[in-house]
């Protein structure tokens, strides 16, 4: 399925052009990205969450204290993996995506289902370019 956005204003593409490609998905739906898409997985979050929970102690102040020192440990690195894959998955809900795998050019044309991203940029195009 392919929705077209509106555009705001009238804007000659050509399919030379370098289009923005964003690709939403989870671990559980893997897709063939290309070179230039930038991948969402929006259970990266959880993941992340997953991987700081492991092995904790029954005792709630023993495992508060050992996540705490986890994220101490972590340092920036951590803290920049959480903020990237929180601020990734509230762009792809911001957009409106609705099913996964999809594939957003632009950040108004979507194709959803197809877990080939050059095939579905292709079709985009294809239909984008046939379009005045």
């Amino acid at each position: 399925m392919m929705m077209l956005a509106a555009p705001s204003s009238v804007a000659m593409w050509t399919p030379t052009a370098r289009a923005d490609v964003l690709v939403v998905t989870d671990s559980h739906h893997p897709v063939e990205p290309t070179a230039n898409a930038t991948v969402v997985e929006l259970d990266a979050p959880t993941r992340i969450e997953n991987e700081l929970a492991q092995h904790l102690p029954g005792d709630p102040d023993q495992a508060a204290t050992l996540v705490r020192q986890r994220l101490h440990d972590g340092g920036p690195a951590l803290q920049q993996r959480l903020e990237h894959a929180y601020q990734s998955v509230a762009m792809a809900f911001g957009l409106g995506v609705a099913r996964i795998p999809a594939v957003v050019v632009d950040h108004r044309y979507v194709i959803y289902g197809d877990p080939d991203v050059a095939r579905a940029v292709t079709r985009i195009e294809r239909l984008r370019g046939s379009r005045p």
